[in-house]
């Protein structure tokens, strides 16, 4: 379940290393960059590094966030999995059936990964400051910022992330506490009520 929490944080989230002369900027400036779209959908491609195991696990599909109505993170390399998240609960789908079910209300630690993922929707920066520790910069048209949680539970569900992007997250990076390493990058965005197919709109009544 851990992992479907993870790869769902990082739809949301929608790092790169060695940019030189960051200069500091505060979490507001980097917040008035991000575009706001009410749908945006696109390409992730990920790559899971597990600890003792050599090879990363790649993985690829495409992502739709719908503001007010959730995340849909649709698996299709190397297995076709759905992955739906609303405000109060995220649904795992394989076949067309629901192979899982967990409902916010009764899982306090899918109830602050919601809040972290809707604040993230709505690109409330601020309002993630109550959960991590933010330490954010900006050049041009790009930022970076590196999130610690300062709850321990959360910490242990999700790790530490590092995020880069313009007017959309491009990059994230997922440090858990296990050890374990994710990457996931977010490419050929569209925004807008044609990003969405028929059926992908569909998983969202």
């Amino acid at each position: 379940m851990k992992r479907s929490l993870t790869v769902v944080l990082g739809a949301v989230l929608l790092t790169c290393t060695a940019w030189p002369a960051f200069a500091a900027a505060p979490v507001e400036k980097i917040q008035a960059m991000l575009a706001r779209p009410p749908v945006l959908c696109g390409r992730f491609d990920q790559s899971k590094q597990l600890v003792g195991i050599k090879k990363p696990l790649l993985s690829n599909g495409r992502f739709c966030v719908v503001n007010g109505k959730g995340v849909l993170w649709r698996t299709l390399q190397p297995f076709p999995n759905t992955l739906r998240l609303k405000r109060d609960e995220i649904v795992q789908m394989q076949g067309g059936r629901v192979a899982m079910r967990m409902d916010a209300k009764q899982e306090p630690v899918v109830r602050m990964i919601n809040s972290v993922l809707f604040s993230l929707l709505a690109g409330d920066l601020s309002q993630l400051e109550t959960l991590f520790e933010l330490d954010g910069s900006v050049q041009g048209n790009s930022w970076k910022v590196a999130l610690k949680a300062r709850e321990p539970a959360l910490a242990k569900a999700i790790g530490t992330l590092a995020l880069t992007g313009g007017a959309y997250v491009k990059t994230v990076s997922i440090d858990e506490a296990s050890g374990d390493h994710t990457e996931i990058s977010f490419s050929a965005l569209q925004s807008g009520s044609g990003a969405m197919s028929a059926e992908e709109g569909a998983a969202f009544e």
